[in-house]
C-alpha cells in the first residue's frame, strides 16, 4: 500500500472515531493534520463539519471524503484515538499498528451497557431533583421518571433513526409520568420532578462543544451543533408540554 494511502486511511479513520464518539471538530482537525504532520506530509488540509470530513494532502494531491451518518457520546473512544494519535506522533507506533487498534476501537461497543446508562440517569436524576430546590419526598418519583424516561429513549431510539422523536417520546413519557406520581400523593413539587428528570436528556455536551467550536473560529460547525441543541431542547419542552395538554 503506498505511504501516503496508509497515512491518509489513518488519520481519516482517527477523525471519523472522534467525530462519531462527540469530539469538537476543531479537536477532531487537530488530531489529523498533528498525524500527517509526524510522517512529513506536506500542507495537510482536513476540514471536519458534524456530518463529514474532508482531508488533502498538498494542492494537487487527490482529497479524500468521509461521511459521518451517525453521532453518539463516548469519550473513552475519544480518549482512546487521542492515546493512538500521541504514540504515532511519538514514533512509539507504526502505520499498520496504528490503524489495526483504530479499527479495533472502531469496532467496539460503547463503553457502558444500556442498563448501566438507565441507572446512571435516574440517579441523576434525582440529585438532579435535589439540587434544584426538591424534597426529598421527590428524590423517588424523580429518580423512577428519568430513568424510565431514558431508558425509552435508548430504545425508541433503536426503532427511528431521528433522534429528536425519541427525545420527544421520551419527554412526553417524564411528563405523564410525573403527573401520575403527584395525583397518587408521590411527590411534592411537579415542576421539580420534571426539571430532574430531564436533565438526562438535555445535550449539554453539543451546547458546550458548539461554544467551543464557534470560539475557534469553525463558524459552522459550531452553529450547526447549536441548531442540533436548540431543537434537542424543543423536542424536550414538546413532549413534556403535550403531556400538560393531555392531563
Amino acid at each position: 500500500m503506498n505511504m501516503d494511502i496508509s497515512i491518509a486511511k489513518v488519520c481519516m479513520l482517527a477523525g471519523k472515531i472522534m467525530l462519531e464518539s462527540g469530539a469538537e471538530t476543531y479537536r477532531v482537525e487537530d488530531t489529523m493534520n498533528r498525524i500527517a504532520v509526524s510522517y512529513g506530509l506536506s500542507n495537510a488540509q482536513s476540514y471536519a463539519t458534524p456530518t463529514g470530513i474532508i482531508f488533502s494532502v498538498d494542492r494537487v494531491e487527490k482529497t479524500n471524503f468521509i461521511r459521518i451518518s451517525r453521532r453518539s457520546t463516548d469519550l473513552h473512544k475519544i480518549a482512546e484515538v487521542n492515546s493512538i494519535s500521541r504514540q504515532l506522533t511519538g514514533n512509539e507506533l507504526v502505520l499498520s499498528e496504528a490503524l489495526l487498534l483504530l479499527e479495533e476501537v472502531d469496532q467496539a461497543k460503547l463503553a457502558f451497557a444500556g442498563w448501566i446508562q438507565v441507572i446512571a440517569a435516574a440517579f441523576v436524576a434525582g440529585c438532579f431533583t435535589i439540587m434544584f430546590g426538591g424534597t426529598w419526598t421527590d428524590f423517588i418519583p424523580a429518580l423512577l421518571t428519568g430513568g424510565i424516561g431514558y431508558a425509552v429513549m435508548l430504545w425508541f431510539a433503536q426503532l427511528v433513526e431521528t433522534r429528536f422523536i425519541a427525545e420527544f417520546v421520551a419527554a412526553l413519557v417524564i411528563g405523564v409520568l410525573a403527573t401520575f406520581f403527584i395525583y397518587n400523593g408521590m411527590g411534592a413539587e411537579m415542576d421539580k420532578i420534571i426539571i430532574g428528570a430531564v436533565m438526562p436528556l438535555v445535550p449539554g455536551l453539543h451546547i458546550t462543544n458548539a461554544v467551543r467550536d464557534l470560539m475557534a473560529g469553525h463558524l459552522v460547525a459550531g452553529v450547526s451543533k447549536g441548531v442540533e441543541a436548540i431543537l434537542t431542547a424543543f423536542a424536550i419542552g414538546a413532549g413534556i408540554a403535550v403531556a400538560f395538554a393531555i392531563f
